[in-house]
């Protein structure tokens, strides 16, 4: 489908109007039969034309999906059905069966297309072009198709990695959240290996490519998703499983009523009494009910924030029991923020937040911002040098001061609590007043308040949990004791999610929660991705199979509790429909029920499935206490007033 198609008006859309035409004329057809003396030829090429335009819309797709896969669905029996009906006489009910089951469909699928704009959010991460060292220093710039490895690429401040490859001089800080979901750069030099579609934050690199340009880890992950959709996309939905083995068995028996029967009595009786049977066993409730069902919960769970995008998605959101979350953005905020601040005896915390703040002021590192945001009324600052991918040095108030990574400015008395604070998943900043260190600023990418309360409430429910991580293990560890999640697996890449979602399917189905670029092949090769918030990454937005239009986590047990319930009255109509059939079987085949008797049972059995199946609408969620307000760092400054960062 292309974005045209989903933007297209009902009236304008042929899938609506074939099936509201048939209903249109099947309506003016029995109008006339009923009331009108003398026009039952009319009535009875509306009902005719009633019967093509709704057979339209499946038998095609039926036969087809028959002849050239061996496909066995819904389709061919209700196809079977009116082929019964039509050839014992019965026009009008053919017609009624054709309509009932074109316009089911129809309505799910019009509730639920969505374009679908592929992978170009992933492709757009690849630069169209790059620039190359050649010989002597001169540097050129080329396609990134003709990238090749052994290639030295010029890497700019504020430019994003065409290729793979390896750092061979210079010192920067990689923005690499798209592809690893880190939140906090990561600092690099010469030696470390850097991927596709990392965006350098400060100093220039010089990078010898290892992968080709049209050849490399975030060529891969499109890949993974394409392969992972394609896989995702040949699951059968209920009703369809139910067909394999029913559409057989039922032709089968047909013809043993009509061979049988006329060995032993009147021909003309038994085929006539196959051809009921045929009728009989169609599937009419549950080719109707399931979609209804279907349409009425995913309206309803569009209300509350979550748009799911199939109706096999919604199935299989209903049998979820292992849920595998990412941790940037979605267990946390994904905005690093000041956690915690460390002095000695020579400074106060104001004093050393405001120091760091005034050279940080001149930085576009997210640490910066985090700083500065701890401290908007910082002095200023003059004198200001920054070294890429160390720290910064400066005069503020007369005093030289200098911020920067503990592997480049001595901590001091410091140590011991640094090293604490980095074991709790915090990036620290020393702080140096006159080459001597006066303390450090912590800085971290918070929980969301909610996501202790609602990990505890999935988890007492027998959901298994488990965090997928591109950030480093101690970090994720610290992050995941805090949630309650006891399985930790982290400095992951897209690929590495992608397997461990592999794994866990031993588990039970399970679903996979993310929001980066990064979650894409994990969130395609779930039973279930689910992309987070209104945020995140349009490539997991379209890897996903459901997207929270918000941030609450709360929305995860309200969207499994929704579609649980949704299941069960699926099954509800389900067991309701093979009911009547193993009913109506028996009777047919004994000519108990004529024709007219088993269409009407079945048009009896559609009302009471149908009313069930709006109960999907109706919407319950977990009772979930209100989040309390998270909590931040304070300090008294000298005049007993309370600072908060």
């Amino acid at each position: 489908m292309t974005e045209e198609d989903e933007h297209t008006p009902w009236w304008r859309d042929r899938a609506i109007l074939l099936p509201v035409a048939s209903g249109m004329f099947l309506l003016i057809g029995l109008i006339l039969e009923w009331f009108i003396p003398g026009a039952g030829l009319v009535a009875t090429v509306l009902f005719w034309a009633s019967l093509l335009l709704g057979a339209s819309q499946f038998v095609p797709g039926a036969l087809t999906g028959l002849v050239t896969r061996g496909k066995l669905g819904i389709g061919l029996l209700m196809t079977i059905s009116a082929i019964g009906a039509v050839l014992l006489g019965f026009i009008e009910e053919a017609a009624a069966l054709a309509f009932l089951y074109s316009i089911a469909e129809a309505l799910e699928d019009k509730a639920m297309d969505k374009a679908r704009s592929g992978l170009r959010a992933l492709l757009a991460l690849i630069p169209s072009a790059a620039t190359i060292i050649a010989a002597h220093g001169a540097t050129r710039t080329v396609q990134v198709e003709d990238l090749i490895p052994g290639d030295v690429l010029r890497l700019a401040a504020g430019e994003r990695l065409a290729t793979d490859g390896v750092v061979q001089s210079g010192r920067s800080s990689l923005d690499t959240s798209a592809i690893t979901g880190e939140s906090i750069p990561v600092e690099v030099g010469p030696g470390d290996a850097v991927l596709a579609g990392s965006i350098n934050t400060t100093g220039a690199l010089e990078v010898e490519a290892t992968a080709a340009g049209t050849d490399n880890s975030l060529t891969t992950v499109v890949e993974l998703v394409e392969q992972a959709q394609n896989d995702k996309g040949q699951r059968a939905r209920i009703a369809d499983r139910l067909a394999r083995p029913l559409v057989p068995g039922v032709l089968i028996l047909a013809v043993l009523v009509a061979v049988i029967g006329s060995l032993f009595g009147d021909p003309g009786v038994w085929i006539e009494r196959a051809l009921v049977v045929l009728v009989a066993a169609s599937p009419c409730a549950l080719a109707i009910s399931v979609p209804v069902t279907v349409v009425s919960a995913i309206g309803a769970a569009s209300k509350f924030g979550v748009v799911i995008k199939s109706g096999a998605a919604f199935e299989r959101l209903g049998g979820i029991r292992h849920l595998a979350l990412d941790k940037t953005g979605t267990l946390t905020r994904n905005q690093p923020t000041v956690a915690q601040v460390l002095t000695t005896e020579n400074a106060s915390q104001a004093d050393v937040l405001g120091w760091a703040a005034a050279l940080e002021a001149h930085s576009t590192h997210p640490l910066a911002s985090a700083i500065t945001a701890a401290t908007p009324q910082a002095p200023a600052a003059q004198q200001v040098d920054e070294a890429a991918g160390q720290g910064m040095t400066g005069v503020v108030d007369g005093v030289r001061i200098a911020v920067g990574s503990p592997r480049w400015l001595f901590p001091g008395p410091l140590a011991t609590q640094i090293e604490d604070l980095e074991n709790k998943g915090m990036t620290v900043v020393i702080v140096h007043r006159d080459d001597q260190p006066v303390g450090a600023v912590g800085v971290r990418d918070e929980l969301r308040p909610e996501t202790p309360q609602v990990i505890a409430s999935l988890a007492a429910e027998g959901f298994g949990i488990t965090m997928l991580t591109g950030d480093n293990t101690r970090t994720a560890t610290a992050l995941a004791h805090e949630a309650g999640i006891a399985d930790v697996r982290a400095e992951l890449r897209p690929e590495d999610k992608a397997r461990a979602v592999a794994d866990l399917h031993e588990r039970g189905p399970v679903a996979m929660i993310g929001d980066g670029i990064n979650d894409a092949p994990a969130l395609a090769s779930a039973d279930i991705g689910i992309a987070m918030g209104a945020k995140g990454s349009d490539a997991a937005i379209e890897s996903a199979d459901v997207a929270f239009t918000g941030d609450d986590l709360r929305l995860i047990p309200r969207a499994l509790h929704h579609a649980r319930r949704g299941r069960a009255i699926i099954n509800q109509n389900i067991v309701l429909s093979l009911a009547i059939i193993i009913v109506l079987l028996p009777l047919a085949i004994t000519g108990v029920l004529g024709l007219a008797a088993v269409v009407l049972v079945h048009e009896v059995a559609e009302v009471i499935v149908i009313t069930n199946g709006l109960r999907a609408a109706r919407t319950k969620h977990p009772d979930l206490n209100p989040v309390a307000t998270a909590t931040v760092p304070t300090d008294e400054d000298a005049h007993g007033k309370t600072r908060v960062y």
